[in-house]
């Protein structure tokens, strides 16, 4: 059921970044640096302090020697850092789409309405 979920979470994933006008992969992986940094200074608030912690903490959980399934049982140790890797990995390329996709939305220059008289 778990490898079912997933996958499925990965495949969405994929068809997120190939839908046509979709910040493409490599935009999505150079833009996780400035969007950790705009959450952290709080100038990008679609990364909510409580999952970036999250991410970091699944970053120390699949570098951390302690784990909940060690690495010594033959597969069943390597699964799950890979399934908590699959979700860093869709979760980081997921919100940095929606943060590349905010942060051209922020540079559009704002055109003024012709009605309206300064």
């Amino acid at each position: 059921m778990a490898k079912a979920r997933r996958a499925a979470q990965v495949y969405h994933a994929y068809q997120d970044i190939s839908q046509p006008g979709s910040p493409g992969l490599m935009a999505r992986i150079r833009a996780i640096p400035r969007m950790i940094g705009g959450a952290l200074r709080g100038n990008y608030r679609g990364l909510g302090k409580g999952k970036l912690s999250m991410m970091g903490l699944t970053i120390l959980y699949i570098v951390s020697p302690i784990d909940a399934i060690p690495e010594f049982l033959p597969a069943i140790g390597v699964v799950d850092d890979f399934g908590v890797f699959l979700w860093l990995a869709t979760s980081l390329l997921g919100e940095s789409g929606r943060y590349v996709t905010w942060e051209q939305q922020q540079h559009l220059p704002t055109t003024p309405n012709p009605g309206l008289k300064p």
